[in-house]
C-alpha cells in the first residue's frame, strides 16, 4: 500500500512540473465555418505587425488545427507584445477545397494588444461574409 501510495505522489509531482514547463501564448485564433456548422482546419493565417514607419513585418504563420484553431501565436518569453497587429486568414485555399466559390480571397483583422493579457481573434466565415471579434 505505502508503494502504491508513493509511486502515486511520485506521477503527481512529475505531471505537476512537466505541465509547469508548458509554453503559454498571449495570442490566438480560431475559425468556424457557419455554413458547413464546423471548425475550419488548415487555413493559412499569417500574423503581421505595424512597424513605427507604418508598414506591416510579418512574424509567423500557422495553420488552423482539425478544429479551426491556432493557439500559438506570440510565445510569452518576456518579450513585451504591445503594438497593432493583423491577422490574415488566407480562405480561398478553404473554399477551392471544398468546391465552392468565395467572395473573400482573404480575411484580414486588424487590432491592438495592450498588456499582457491573452487575447484571442476568433472569426466565423461563409463564401460571402464574415464576422469577428475579441474571444477569450
Amino acid at each position: 500500500m505505502k508503494k502504491i501510495a508513493l509511486s502515486c505522489i511520485l506521477m503527481f509531482l512529475s505531471l505537476s512540473f512537466a505541465l509547469a514547463q508548458e509554453n503559454s501564448y498571449q495570442l490566438s485564433s480560431h475559425i468556424l465555418d457557419i455554413t458547413q456548422g464546423k471548425p475550419a482546419p488548415n487555413v493559412k493565417i499569417s500574423l503581421y505587425k505595424q512597424q513605427a514607419d507604418g508598414k506591416w513585418k510579418m512574424i509567423e504563420e500557422k495553420l488552423t488545427d482539425e478544429n479551426g484553431r491556432v493557439k500559438d501565436f506570440l510565445k510569452e518569453d518576456g518579450t513585451e507584445h504591445d503594438g497593432v497587429y493583423k491577422l490574415i486568414y488566407h480562405v480561398k485555399t478553404y473554399f477551392d477545397l471544398m468546391g465552392e466559390d468565395t467572395f473573400y480571397p482573404f480575411v484580414e483583422v486588424a487590432f491592438e494588444i495592450k498588456g499582457k493579457k491573452h487575447y484571442h481573434v476568433p472569426i466565423t466565415l461563409s463564401p460571402y461574409g464574415y464576422s469577428t471579434y475579441r474571444g477569450n
